[in-house]
């Protein structure tokens, strides 16, 4: 996981781009936390960047996600015993 890893601020980010209200700059932060964290490929990375409204794109990464949200939680209840 990232270093500097918000919950809060990624799960708004994913709720936003899910619910279609996230705008460029949101997308943007959401996509560039994905790639550094490794959950998407450089490849995968620069097509969003080169096409910011693809939605292939945007679809795989709100699973992406979710995945990396419930790792998280996953991991925070696990610390705690």
């Amino acid at each position: 996981m990232a270093n500097n890893f918000d919950y809060n601020r990624i799960y708004q980010l994913k709720n936003k781009v899910e619910n279609g209200t996230a705008t460029v700059i949101e997308k943007d932060e959401y996509m560039l936390f994905l790639f550094e964290n490794g959950s998407i490929t450089t490849e995968q990375y620069n097509k969003y960047k080169s096409d910011k409204n693809s939605n292939e794109i945007l679809e795989f990464v709100k699973v992406i996600g979710g995945i990396i949200l419930a790792g998280y939680l996953l991991k925070e209840l696990f610390k705690e015993k």
